[in-house]
């Protein structure tokens, strides 16, 4: 006989589905759910203290079924449970996406009494939909301290560094009660772009969207790429090894620490093995990666500083036209929090850009997204450079900034030159220097440390994507 306090009863529920939870559908849009557990006949009398009697006779039966959470109705009705000799059951459900569910469970026996238990546990709140893993340093956990309003939303779920799913609310990188510790973060983290990404899928696609926080504040490229160090790429396999996770797509923020330690020259080949080391450990040699391109960095900077900028922003453009399935979105244009971080603010816009290039070339759906880049630079004159650009789907704006604040330069074989005037079409821009240009010339565009106080975008819509050392062709040259 058991006073209660430590006796399980009915049915019990040890793993496969836990509260917040979000399944990763597969190509029918569903999710093979295998739950499993135990069971325990038990009777109650109905007297003070209460006393409980195990109960031992008798054959078990044990059911299951998903419920919408909402309403209760049948997703996947009752059903029967594989049962063991040793009270231990199981079951199997392919459930569709959507949610949010209930997991339920309930028993019956042969020569039930009426006083024996028949409960069984329940699981609450979790669902099927779409799972997005988040790389990369500071910008990527969060680092937004300034007040907005970006609430919490049911159905977008948040695997959280203690390794419990949870409903996503921000800071979504903090680390308290962290299981996996390679991103332990050394500082609070604050507002990410990735609340609003998610909601915005979730809301256009009808389906849960869940998140998992792998970034790190300050970490180079080497601590990602198997190749050179390669440490937070094995916590985050760990990290969603343990819900056997094969996610939807990878969102990608990092490179202000190449800008800064001179390694922007092989960005792009390290990036590359990166993400072909991480397809072939999770065997989807498709994972798309939605990446951001580098915003500002108000530090004190050198010509030296500023051309590793330049270099990792353009090996960013670069990775997104030379590797399959990465996108690139730009982020040149958006307010900062600090003298590097992105402001709250400025989360909500790059969060709403990763969804839609999400929503375009991830579901299909017929979403403008792309962020205009240059296209041709050819010398119209000794002194002149007609820059063109594609993805314009309005007309280019520079907001009629100053040409000392245009943030386009030219460069060539005497050195650097800003532009003294500029003319505007609608795909192009006329930019105007003070000499002419010697030798081999090139262009870089929003490319500083510090890219500048305007960015030309296609009016009402994107900025222009930073570049560096795009070559300027002579006029009437192929």
């Amino acid at each position: 006989m058991n006073n209660g306090a430590d006796m399980k009863k009915g049915v019990i529920i040890e793993g496969g589905v836990h509260e917040w939870e979000i399944f990763q559908q597969d190509a029918h849009g569903e999710a093979e759910l295998r739950v499993w557990g135990t069971c325990h006949r038990v009777r109650q009398e109905f007297e003070l203290p209460m006393r409980f009697h195990a109960v031992t006779e008798g054959t078990v039966t044990v059911k299951a079924r998903v419920a919408l959470e909402s309403s209760g109705e049948d997703v996947c009705p009752w059903t029967l449970c594989t049962v063991h000799d040793d009270s231990r059951w199981e079951i199997r459900f392919r459930v569709p996406a959507g949610g949010l569910y209930r997991f339920e469970t309930c028993m019956e026996y042969e020569g039930w009494d009426g006083l024996s238990s028949t409960r069984g546990d329940m699981v609450h709140n979790f669902g099927v939909g779409d799972i997005f893993v988040v790389a990369g340093q500071s910008n990527a956990a969060g680092r937004g301290k300034n007040p907005v309003e970006d609430a919490p939303e049911l159905g977008v779920h948040l695997l959280r560094c203690s390794g419990m799913w949870d409903l996503a609310t921000h800071p979504l990188g903090e680390t308290t009660g962290a299981k996996h510790v390679g991103h332990f973060e050394n500082h609070n983290p604050g507002h990410t772009p990735w609340l609003q990404f998610a909601k915005l899928l979730k809301r256009e696609l009808g389906y849960p969207i869940g998140i998992v926080m792998s970034a790190y504040g300050g970490a180079p490229l080497r601590w990602w790429n198997p190749a050179e160090n390669g440490a937070l790429t094995e916590n985050m396999l760990a990290q969603i090894a343990e819900y056997d996770i094969h996610p939807k797509g990878i969102l990608w923020y990092q490179g202000e620490a190449e800008g800064c330690e001179n390694a922007a020259d092989t960005y792009l080949e390290r990036f590359a093995a990166f993400v072909g080391a991480v397809r072939e450990r999770l065997g989807q040699p498709r994972l798309p990666i939605i990446t951001v391109q580098l915003n500002r960095c108000l530090s004190p900077t050198t010509p030296a500083l500023d051309r590793q900028w330049g270099v990792v922003r353009q090996a960013q453009a670069d990775a997104a036209r030379q590797i399959p399935g990465v996108y690139v979105v730009p982020a040149n244009d958006i307010s900062v929090y600090d003298f590097i971080h992105n402001s709250a603010q400025g989360d909500l816009v790059i969060g709403a850009r990763c969804a839609r290039c999400a929503l375009c070339e991830l579901y299909g759906r017929k979403v403008e997204w792309r962020a205009p880049e240059i296209r041709t630079a050819v010398l119209t004159a000794p002194d002149t450079v007609e820059a063109r650009f594609e993805k314009i789907e309005n007309w280019i704006n520079t907001f009629d900034v100053a040409a000392e604040l245009l943030p386009i330069e030219a460069e060539d074989d005497e050195g650097i030159l800003p532009c003294c005037s500029y003319d505007s079409g609608p795909d192009t821009l006329t930019l105007h220097f003070p000499r002419p240009l010697a030798g081999r010339a090139r262009l870089h565009g929003m490319w500083r440390m510090n890219p500048g106080v305007c960015t030309p975008c296609d009016c009402m819509r994107m900025p222009i994507l930073s570049f560096y050392g795009f070559p300027v062709a002579e006029k009437g040259t192929p």
